[in-house]
């Protein structure tokens, strides 16, 4: 048995005769080293196994006979041990016989050569001298070697020597000098000859040349030194390598170009050497015959060179022989085409003996490059040669006829399971094997029978292609090979996967330099396949760093650094197929620091400044930030002087006199600032006068007899030379008088003694060096010192305009007697109030005021006041004082309003005096009305108190029942705000109905039965329970709300725990809760809610608009419960309601 290859593991099948089929051998042209072994190679195959035998020069190679041959066993390879032998004696042509029963193959003729480096024939070289200008050649002359040497030419000491334009080395290996020169001159101009093979050199011996200047050759036009005429001829080979070379001489050197005369060059098979004077182009192909044009140029002229190419060709295959395994009966056809120039001839070999010299077979017949077979029988099995030739070359190919009669076979495993990627095409292999060659159909399903045709393609190898796989094409195949000796089938399976897919693909990143960068890559996947996800960088694999960081679908590099720069790409990988994104990551970071800094074009008040920008990293750069140092005035500090834009290199500098400057700049890109060029050369301005006087000139007395002249100096460099000082000038303004004058260095301000209070004065002051003063300075008013106004506002008048606001009126001071800038007027105020304690205040008006306005005065107030002038020294004396009073007003709310003892029928109110009265107190107004269960408010009843009373016990009130009470106080101005609250008498226990909204159980006669037997039973542990209820913590209105759900009912706000505002006027709908009475309670059912279930205390109030300002959860006062808790007990009716 034998196993056969077939891209399944385990695959055997019965030995199939086969003829030998030649499977190695050596190239025909083996050129061996003297120093090694020499090795023939040839291998074979067939069946049963091939046996070798060889020929040597045409007769038969005996290797058993010589002992320094030996054959490698199963093979027909040669070695052939030549040490201590005559090489020479093994040189030859060689041919490989591989034979068994079925035929006999051939190798190719293997010519055997051994290599070969001779020496240099000795020869003496002559001195050459030769006059500037002229043209050279210096001749190599090689020995011959096998394969030819590499030349090159060198000095004495092993330097090549330099080639270009006007010295260059042919393709013979001769030296051309287009010209020579003076520096052409040297003794040891040596051709060296390296053969490839033995690796060794050879030296020609040097030659010597001398270039004399007596008397140079002048300019000239071109001339060719190889080839030479006017046309030359080429010969190449198909497939080979042309080379063309055109040297020309003349002075100036010339320059070669290269042109074809009827077509184009080949571009991208061509390539030009040796500085043009060499074209080369690959793979000749019979278009490159032609006509081929070097022309050759200087300034005096030029020269062309056409050199004709012409392309012949050694046999080359247009179709090669097959093998054939044919069945009896069976035709068969051997075409061996070829081509070549010139025409190759052809001739036939049977199992190595010329066709016409073999034994006759009826069923051949020869046609030229044909073998037609026909009716083949078993047993006329052989290897046919074909062997074709010209001049050039020869081809030889093996091709075995093998007539078998074998059933079909199936080589494909059973049951094999294929896997593809939807849309993709999927191949069934149905590999078979038999004689006749068998017959393949298919079958989906079993059932199912498949014909070539969309989305089907049965291949002649009997593969089943689908062009585009879908889902539904999965399932079980079944092919079936049949010939005229048998049938055979197989089975398959088709699973057709989603395709992987990548879903966010990872992003361009633009990251600083140590920061985090992330790429995302998520994947969808057919479930069923196992995925891999691979990062690349730069298509290799990630750095060996921990700062790459690889999580399911996501990359990090953290602290990121230049050498991070590329493109990652991340591949999801299947067993069936893979996707993949890529992006691009930057890096980018302060630009280096500007470089090469150079002063040019220097003037006194300007010079020119240019730099090297240093790399910008990824960001391009914005502007360029210039910085002087004052080396003279401020050494080891910098100013900015100027900005240009990044595209900038150079920048015209402003500069001042008398600074000794330094520069450096720095760049600005998106990231920051780079760090500072290194400084420029120290660049000095000569000395001149100021361009510029002090700025910011005052003049302020800081007596009331002087006066302080003030001003911002020069900085260093605006000093334009040595000797700075100040000159400072003043006169009284509108005085006729001189100007008076000082000089004054290193201060900032100036003090003139003995002038008048507050006058102004004229100032100057000017600047001035060693070399002149600067511009006429401009003139600024200043006045003297202040002192404090000598006199009191007079006439001051109050109108009252209602008891809040009064108004005064004043006469203004006189100006002179104000003694500096008036600021305003102060107001004082002295109040007596009749009703509060005395107050003091200060109204102060700014400016050259009459009149003010004093808001916010104190109604039935009586108030003083005085009225003084004042400027940056103080007050002046006080006006004679003005006495007024306001008049009454409506008083404040009463201070309290307690709701105590609650009854069926009757509350008590307790209310305390306003905290201001606003007037002489009148008496009360207490409005009350009752509130229905529906927040409905009902008639108002209004009752009057006189002012000595602040309690009162309301009388026959509705029991059960919240109602609404509004207190104010009165003067004769009328009613201050309101005070409100609101409270529940107490439930009639003669009475007592628990409803419901959606059972009213309190009318069925069983549940009050029922009540009433237990009651008795129970009343401590009720009592008792009650007592803990009234003392418990907090029962919050919202929720009671939303578990009722009465729509009219509204939550209390969630900011305050207070109860917000009726929809409606706040006088004519009731509130949205109350405090409950400090005794017990009788609680609502479910349906009718009232808020009795929420309150504890009675000690809620209302504000002055009447909103509810207690908390119904809120903790009842502990002195209204003790004082409570002895006159009203807590009832067992009362509890026994609350408890139900």
């Amino acid at each position: 048995f034998v196993c056969m290859c077939l891209n399944y593991p385990s695959i055997c099948v019965s030995p199939v005769p086969q003829p030998p089929t030649i499977t190695l051998q050596s190239p025909k042209d083996y050129i061996f080293d003297p120093r090694e072994n020499i090795v023939i190679h040839c291998d074979a195959k067939g069946k049963p196994h091939p046996s070798f035998s060889w020929t040597r020069n045409g007769t038969h190679f005996d290797v058993e006979k010589d002992s320094k041959v030996l054959m490698k066993p199963g093979s027909g390879t040669l070695v052939i041990d030549i040490s201590g032998e005559k090489a020479e004696a093994y040189e030859g042509v060689y041919q490989c016989t591989a034979h068994n029963e079925h035929g006999t193959a051939l190798s190719n003729n293997i010519v055997i050569r051994q290599s070969r480096s001779p020496l240099w024939s000795k020869e003496r070289n002559e001195a050459i001298m030769v006059q500037r200008g002229v043209s050279l050649v210096l001749q190599c002359r090689p020995p011959a070697g096998l394969p030819p040497p590499v030349i090159f030419w060198m000095d004495n000491i092993f330097q090549r020597l330099p080639l270009n334009e006007r010295v260059s080395q042919a393709l013979n290996g001769d030296l051309y000098f287009s010209n020579v020169l003076p520096e052409d001159t040297r003794s040891d101009y040596i051709c060296y000859a390296r053969f490839p093979h033995t690796q060794t050199i050879q030296q020609k011996q040097p030659i010597s040349v001398t270039v004399l200047d007596s008397n140079p050759v002048g300019d000239r036009k071109p001339g060719f030194m190889a080839p030479l005429g006017a046309t030359s001829t080429n010969m190449v080979l198909r497939g080979e390598t042309l080379e063309l070379e055109c040297i020309a001489e003349g002075l100036p050197t010339p320059e070669i170009s290269w042109s074809k005369e009827s077509g184009e060059l080949p571009s991208n098979r061509m390539s030009l050497k040796n500085f043009q004077k060499t074209l080369e182009i690959r793979d000749v192909t019979e278009a490159d015959a032609g006509d081929y044009r070097c022309v050759a140029k200087n300034s005096l002229g030029s020269v062309h060179h056409i050199i004709k190419v012409t392309v012949k060709a050694a046999p080359f295959w247009i179709s090669a022989p097959r093998n054939l395994i044919l069945a009896p009966n069976e035709t068969g056809i051997l075409t061996c085409r070829v081509s070549g120039d010139p025409k190759p001839k052809i001739s036939w070999l049977v199992n190595g003996v010329p066709i016409e010299n073999a034994p006759q077979d009826p069923s051949r017949k020869v046609e030229d490059d044909t073998v037609i077979l026909s009716n083949v029988q078993t047993g006329s099995s052989a290897v046919y040669q074909c062997n074709a030739s010209n001049e050039f070359g020869y081809l030889m190919a093996n091709a075995f006829v093998s007539v078998l009669a074998e059933p079909p076979r199936v080589l494909t495993p059973s049951d094999h399971v294929y896997q593809v990627i939807t849309n993709h095409p999927a191949l069934l292999d149905c590999a078979s094997f038999g004689s006749p060659i068998p017959t393949i159909t298919w079958f989906k399903d079993v059932k199912t029978s498949i014909q070539n045709g969309d989305p089907y393609v049965i291949h002649e190898n009997g593969t089943l292609e689908i062009h585009v796989a879908q889902k539904l094409n999965s399932g079980k195949y079944t092919c079936i090979a049949t010939n005229t000796l048998g049938i055979r089938e197989n089975h398959v399976y088709l699973e057709v996967k989603e395709p992987t897919r990548i879903l966010k693909q990872p992003e361009y990143k633009v990251v600083q330099r140590n920061m985090n960068a992330m790429f995302e890559c998520k994947v969808k996947h057919d479930p069923s396949l196992i995925p891999t996800m691979t990062w690349l960088k730069d298509n290799g694999e990630l750095p060996d760093d921990e700062r790459f960081v690889v999580d399911t679908d996501s990359l990090t590099i953290k602290d990121v650094t230049e050498k991070d720069e590329g493109t990652y790409t991340c591949i999801m990988n299947t067993t069936l197929d893979q996707d993949s994104a890529s992006a691009m990551l930057t890096v980018v970071e302060e630009p280096d620091p500007p470089s090469d800094l150079e002063l040019t074009d220097q003037r006194d008040r300007s010079v020119q400044l240019t730099w090297i920008p240093g790399d910008e990293h990824n960001s391009p750069t914005e502007k360029f930030l210039i910085q002087y140092e004052d080396l003279l005035h401020e050494p080891g500090v910098w100013h900015n002087l100027t900005e240009v834009e990044g595209t900038s290199t150079t920048a015209q500098l402003n500069l001042s006199p008398y600074v000794y400057y330094a520069f450096r700049v720095l760049a600005l890109n998106h990231v920051g600032y780079s760090q500072p060029s290194q400084p420029s050369r120290q660049y000095r301005t000569n000395p001149a006068a100021p361009d510029e006087n002090p700025s910011d000139v005052k003049g302020v007395g800081s007596e009331h007899n002087n006066l302080v002249i003030s001003w911002m100096p020069l900085k260093g460099f605006q000093s334009n030379g040595p000797g700075l000082h100040y000159k400072i000038e003043w006169r009284q303004k509108d005085v006729d008088q001189d100007w008076s004058s000082e000089s004054v260095a290193n201060v900032t301000q100036f003090v003139v003694s003995g002038t008048p209070t507050f006058v102004p004065y004229e100032i100057k002051v000017q600047a001035v060096n060693d070399y002149g003063s600067g511009p006429e300075p401009e003139v600024v008013t200043g006045y003297s010192g202040e002192d404090q106004p000598l006199t009191a506002p007079e006439n001051v008048q109050v109108m009252v305009h209602n008891s809040t606001i009064a108004e005064v009126h004043w006469e203004p001071v006189p100006t002179s007697s104000v003694r500096g800038k008036l600021l305003g007027y102060n107001v004082g105020l002295l109040s007596d109030t009749l009703s509060v304690d005395s107050c003091e205040q200060v109204l102060t008006f700014s400016g050259n005021r009459s009149e003010g306005r004093l808001p916010g005065l104190q109604p039935y107030s009586l108030y003083n006041l005085c009225v003084k002038v004042f400027n940056s020294k103080g007050e002046g004396p006080p006006s004679t004082s003005k006495n007024f009073e306001t008049p009454e007003g409506v008083p404040g709310p009463p201070s309290f309003l307690n709701i105590v003892n609650p009854n069926m029928d009757s509350l008590t109110l307790e209310w305390g005096p306003p905290l201001k009265n606003n007037g002489r107190l009148t008496g009360y107004t207490l409005k009350y009305q009752p509130v229905n269960t529906t927040s409905e408010l009902g008639p108002m009843k209004v009752m009057t108190f006189p002012a000595n009373e602040t309690s009162v016990i309301l009388i026959e009130l509705k029991s059960n029942t919240l109602y609404k009470f509004y207190l104010s106080a009165n003067t004769i101005k009328g009613s201050g705000p309101n005070i409100t609250d609101e409270s529940f008498t107490v439930m009639d226990t003669s009475d007592v109905a628990v409803a419901s909204r959606q059972v009213d159980i309190a009318t069925q006669g069983w549940f009050i039965g029922l009540m009433c037997a237990i009651a008795l039973l129970i009343l401590v542990l009720l009592i008792v329970c009650f007592i803990k209820r009234n003392k418990g913590g907090k029962y919050p209105v919202k929720e009671k709300e939303d578990a009722h759900q009465d729509p009219e009912i509204q939550p209390m706000k969630e900011d305050d725990g207070t109860f917000g505002e009726y929809s409606d006027t706040e006088d004519h709908k009731p509130l949205k809760g109350s405090r409950t009475p400090s005794n017990g309670t009788v609680r609502r059912d479910e349906s009718d809610d009232s808020l009795v279930d929420y309150g504890e205390g009675g000690d809620g109030q209302f504000n002055e608009d009447g909103s509810f300002i207690g908390q119904y959860s809120g903790k009842k006062e502990k002195d209204t419960h003790e004082g409570n808790e002895s006159s009203e007990a807590p009832s067992p009716v009362n509890a026994m309601n609350s408890f139900v």
